[in-house]
């Protein structure tokens, strides 16, 4: 299974955690959680030991404020440094819907246009064509809710010091590109189908149209005014930022070698970010949504991010049609996974970040114990 079919598995769980709470062979009792305190770390340190999860770091959300966050454990299993709540970790396919926040402040801004073909606005490179693009175009709407037809699930990401390959490299499918070609083989609008290489796409159309840097340009039109004073998307991560960055693990535990992998795909995998950063976030969108916020969008743009599309997917997030109304994402970069959920109902969730590959069944238990403390809804 691939890195990205990992997320939307963890997704699934998600969705299954607030449906019954019951999740992995949960024992009753074995994690408790009281609103408005963390749980302790002696509860929670069996449960990482039995997962191979050297460290997690949680933010809950509560009516649409932080309750809580807290991180356990340590950024490397073996040595001494622990997770708290400023250490980063890399987000993931969670950078997706940070990207199409970002997309969407073009739009609001006239630069950039939901439902034109793309192509009008690339200019470094184009999706190139064929019968299938002839007959519906690729635009931004159908790139940010994956139904552009477009190839490449996810990213393996690039073992630190390796050749790096540029952006138009990866979207040709070019060495040191380590992926193929981005292309359409499905009609445009037609179906879902999760792509990281739609939101690659997305990248390149953001840095053509602003003729900026992905980077700089996420920071200002997201990161600042969302209050994200812990994250960035730059990559490879800078050295001032290294010694903050937990360490990827293996699904055994073991330290990944060379510390984590590099993503220059970073509209799709490339944020290093933090649990409350991602709450700051997720409640801007909850603000926005319910018309007390446009520090990032207004409500209007906001609500279409919001609306369920094909796959049950809105722009950028997943809105699954079971269960209370919530936007929610998970991730998957090898050695992090990681999750974020909030009800657009009542403002309650959660942003939980591991440095395992096996950190999506303590995830799962993690939110088994938070979704009854909270009293969330099932349906």
């Amino acid at each position: 299974m691939t890195n990205a079919a990992r997320g939307i598995v963890f997704v699934a769980a998600i969705q299954l955690s607030i449906a019954g709470y019951t999740l992995c062979g949960r024992e009753p009792g074995e994690l408790r959680v009281k609103v408005g305190e963390p749980l302790s770390a002696q509860a929670l340190e069996s449960r990482m030991r039995r997962h191979a999860v050297p460290g997690v770091s949680i933010a809950v959300i509560h009516s649409g404020t932080i309750d809580w966050a807290k991180g356990y454990g340590v950024r490397k299993a073996g040595e001494d440094a622990v997770v708290d709540t400023e250490t980063l970790f890399q987000a993931a396919s969670i950078s997706k819907p940070v990207t199409a926040a970002g997309a969407l402040r073009l739009v609001e801004s006239g630069i950039l246009e939901l439902d034109e073909d793309v192509n009008r606005s690339l200019r470094s490179w184009k999706v190139p064509g064929n019968e299938l693009t002839g007959r519906s175009a690729v635009t931004l709407r159908r790139l940010l809710s994956h139904s552009a037809g477009l190839t490449v699930q996810g990213f393996p990401g690039y073992d630190i010091g390796a050749e790096l390959p540029t952006l138009i490299r990866i979207l040709n499918g070019e060495k040191p590109a380590n992926t193929s070609p981005i292309r359409v083989d499905v009609e445009p609008g037609t179906r879902f189908r999760y792509s990281g290489g739609g939101y690659t796409v997305v990248q390149q159309l953001m840095t053509d149209v602003t003729g900026r840097a992905f980077s700089q340009l996420m920071y200002e039109l997201i990161l600042k005014p969302a209050g994200m004073k812990h994250s960035t998307f730059k990559q490879p991560l800078p050295q001032v930022w290294r010694s903050r960055a937990a360490i990827a693990h293996t699904q055994g535990g073991k330290p990944l070698r060379g510390s984590w992998h590099t993503y220059p795909e970073k509209a799709a995998a490339g944020l290093w970010t933090t649990p409350s950063d991602l709450a700051n976030f997720s409640i801007e969108i909850w603000r926005s949504y319910h018309g007390l916020s446009e520090a990032l969008l207004p409500q209007r743009l906001t609500r279409t991010m919001l609306t369920r599309g094909l796959g049950d997917y809105g722009l950028g997030f997943a809105l699954p049609s079971s269960g209370v109304f919530r936007f929610q994402h998970g991730g998957s970069n090898t050695g992090y996974r990681c999750g974020l959920v909030l009800s657009v109902e009542s403002g309650d969730g959660v942003v939980i970040m591991t440095n395992s590959d096996s950190g999506e069944s303590l995830m799962a238990e993690l939110i088994s114990a938070i979704a009854p403390a909270y009293g969330w809804k099932a349906k």
